[in-house]
């Protein structure tokens, strides 16, 4: 029987849970969090809607026990402080490392065989961070950034389009940050045909930059960060892991030479597997999207120098 483990019970971990638990991904689902009751309160509400969702999965929520999460399949880490209006992902480098590294550290007597996907913020240095401090095979540790990143992306291209966002193809790359992550407008397509016959430049244009501010839009809304999509594409990942869907997903995955790049974390579409990434896909690029690239992979490796600076690593 599968079994997942999601550590840190707020909106995203929580909402992650009750996606997976109607989709019935895992045969055992645990949700894990510092704060005493909350974990055991999310999972009983969720569990009290089985017979009205006809999910009948496992659901177990702890407080931090780490030993209930042992021989976890995946372990989808969210743990840590969500942006507030006025901040950026960089923001919560300090708090958020710190927490990163003891969730890899306990989890790992647990569950050594784990897959590790990594939703907590910022997510390119998280996931480096994750890697570094758990030793594991690149493939083994990544994060889900892209799959978000992609998922509103295709949805302000619906929306403009007055389309099903499930016709429509669109795929974000680059640090999941505001400014690094890089739409692939020239990709993108409805229906098989490319968007820019149905759309004109400007239009695009306006889609690409409401796409990289979608994180800070809903916080400025929210008062907080946002967690129904979030959670969903972490869900949706998990997925594609155990059940070995090899579906591609852009994700914050290691890159060993792709793109010009080698040893870097950072946005790019992979095949999900049983054994995670289990390969980086290098699609052709045209100039303005290489160079868009190169700047956001420096701009990302600027902020893992962070980690240092504060002793993270």
């Amino acid at each position: 029987m599968s079994k997942v483990t999601v550590v840190g019970a707020g909106n995203v971990g929580a909402t992650c849970v009750n996606a997976m638990a109607i989709r019935e991904t895992a045969g055992e689902i645990v949700l894990l969090d510092i704060k005493e009751g909350l974990a055991e309160g999310k999972v009983l509400d969720m569990y009290q809607t089985s017979t009205l969702m006809d999910f009948d999965t496992n659901l177990l929520g702890v407080t931090n026990d780490y030993a209930k999460t042992a021989g976890s399949d995946v372990v989808v880490i969210t743990s840590g402080m969500p942006r507030k209006p006025g901040m950026s992902r960089e923001d919560l480098i300090g708090v958020n490392a710190g927490i990163v590294k003891d969730v890899v550290t306990n989890i790992l007597k647990y569950s050594p065989d784990a897959i590790l996907l990594i939703v907590s913020n910022p997510m390119d240095t998280m996931t480096t961070l994750a890697q570094k401090v758990s030793g594991l095979p690149t493939n083994r540790v990544f994060g889900m950034g892209g799959a978000l990143d992609s998922a509103r992306f295709r949805g302000y291209l619906a929306k403009a389009l007055g389309a099903s966002a499930n016709d429509v193809d669109g795929m974000v790359i680059g640090g999941h940050g505001d400014t690094t992550m890089i739409p692939l407008v020239s990709k993108a397509s409805y229906k098989g045909v490319p968007v820019s016959e149905f759309l004109d430049e400007k239009t695009l244009g306006e889609i690409a930059a409401a796409t990289m501010v979608g994180g800070a839009t809903l916080t400025k809304m929210l008062g907080t960060s946002a967690w129904y999509a979030p959670g969903a594409a972490a869900a949706r990942i998990v997925e594609s892991i155990i059940n070995d869907e090899k579906k591609v997903f852009p994700s914050c995955v290691h890159l060993e030479g792709q793109y010009g790049q080698d040893d870097l974390y950072i946005g790019a579409p992979a095949v999900i597997g049983r054994n995670g990434a289990e390969k980086v896909i290098e699609i052709n690029l045209n100039e303005t999207e290489k160079a868009a690239f190169a700047k956001s992979a420096e701009a990302v490796r600027n902020t893992n120098k962070i980690l240092h600076e504060i002793g993270a690593l």
